[in-house]
């Protein structure tokens, strides 16, 4: 059904292949479009997203250390840090 497929890098213009496992992957999820940017550049263009994101400072509410979090925190939602979040996270996936 699906079959590995070279495409070329919007930013680079290296060749990327786009294996038929990806494109699976993508019609499962309903994605339509397929990738434009290589894994180097897709990976460069992530990383400048999050340089530019403002990030702020919070209490963690499960041990009480620093919470660094990409949206302002309220009162009414409880914020973790890192560890304590990555602990949750993998607790409800096992």
């Amino acid at each position: 059904m699906f079959e590995d497929k070279t495409l070329i890098c919007k930013d680079c213009s290296a060749e990327f292949i786009f294996t038929a496992g990806e494109q699976e992957f993508y019609a499962e999820k309903g994605f339509t479009n397929e990738p434009q940017r290589c894994l180097k550049c897709r990976q460069a263009h992530k990383q400048a997203l999050r340089a530019n994101r403002t990030m702020y400072e919070g209490v963690c509410a499960n041990c009480g250390g620093k919470a660094v979090i990409p949206f302002k925190p309220t009162q009414d939602k409880p914020i973790f840090c890192s560890d304590c979040y990555e602990k949750m996270h993998d607790k409800d996936n096992n």
